[in-house]
């Protein structure tokens, strides 16, 4: 089960109460408070790690609670401090508090190794041997532990890819991320047979490979949340470069320039659904993979995407996602575009 978005309850761990004593032994008849403090509860963390792909697992375990620090001891012993609870998530995952009922980004686990603190242990109390003055030497006072953070967390995967795949249900998308990479998704003749994401690396050669997205297939009204909606796009934010993948073929009924301008339209009015980590679709760069034409009937279908592709100045190939035809063209392109946009990022 692949799962993007979930809540979970966090509650850091208590710190331990202070411990109120005095020393008793023989021939030292005032040996004076020897109460120790408080151990530190333990704290909450969560860390992008490669062991996640999905966040399934805290759908079915959403509340977690670290362990309380032990309580002060005499003869001045602390006690021991609560063990820390470290939580795995995938890269891409987008932390937020949502306590409140509005969302606060708290950290963006893009890479493996990223670490943010949500929830802190709280502090020991002081026994009372830490009250000890030169006027007050028996001290019967002490402090409990505080309490630890409490918060209601939510966690959004934004996956990790270099190129994304978009366009209307059908369009073979998942036959063509299914040609270039060892994905398999699931392939049927019917809308939305695509549900949830698939990811695929495509290898060139030894030297060269990238990451492709297949997302379920758009809607007119998408980014409103009509078919499956902004649940998706949002998997689109981190990707380099996007192909729309255009029905040429007169199967579906649809005109291919209508369909690729309703696409870029749902993605230029996307905006994240308030999320402020969200960025402009619209502004990536694009290429056109014109599919179906070993279906093609009418090739004047073609010739207009083509001209239309020509006049926005976006690169346009003519491929079959069942034959392989134009697949290696395509596939040069995307990589030329990904090379560029991780160069320039790292220059």
């Amino acid at each position: 089960m692949f799962v993007d978005e979930v809540d979970i309850q966090v509650h850091a761990g208590d710190g331990g109460n202070g411990c109120m004593a005095f020393r008793r032994e023989m021939r030292v008849p005032r040996g004076g408070p020897s109460g120790g403090d408080g151990g530190v509860g333990g704290s909450i963390y969560l860390v992008a790690t490669l062991h996640q792909n999905t966040l399934v697992t805290y759908r079915f375990h959403p509340e977690f609670k670290a362990e309380r620090g032990q309580h002060g001891q005499g003869s001045n012993c602390t006690g021991y401090n609560g063990e820390d609870l470290v939580l795995e998530v995938p890269p891409g995952t987008v932390v937020y508090d949502s306590t409140g009922g509005d969302l606060i980004q708290m950290a963006d686990l893009a890479t493996v190794g990223d670490r943010v603190l949500i929830a802190r242990g709280g502090r020991g109390g002081r026994g009372n041997a830490a009250f000890a003055t030169s006027t007050n030497r028996a001290p019967r006072r002490t402090e409990d532990g505080r309490p630890g953070e409490a918060r209601v967390v939510r966690l959004r995967l934004k996956l990790l890819a270099d190129v994304g795949l978009v366009g209307f249900p059908n369009a073979g998308k998942s036959t063509l991320i299914s040609r270039i990479s060892a994905a398999r998704p699931k392939i049927a003749d019917y809308p939305f047979t695509t549900l949830t994401p698939n990811l695929g690396v495509v290898h060139l050669d030894e030297d060269r490979s990238f990451v492709v997205a297949d997302v379920p297939g758009l809607i007119e009204g998408a980014h409103e949340g009509h078919g499956l909606g902004t649940k998706f796009l949002a998997h689109l934010e981190r990707t380099k470069v996007l192909v729309h993948v255009v029905d040429v073929s007169s199967a579906s009924n649809r005109d291919p320039v209508e369909d690729f301008d309703v696409i870029s339209r749902e993605l230029e009015l996307f905006a994240g659904a308030g999320d402020e980590t969200a960025v402009s679709l619209a502004s990536k760069p694009r290429i056109i993979a014109a599919n179906k034409i070993d279906a093609l009937d009418e090739p004047d279908r073609l010739k207009r995407l083509t001209k239309h592709a020509k006049k926005l100045r976006v690169p346009i190939f003519p491929v079959s996602a069942v034959t392989g035809a134009g697949m290696k063209e395509l596939i040069e392109a995307m990589w030329r575009e990904v090379a560029e946009r991780t160069t320039s990022a790292v220059g």
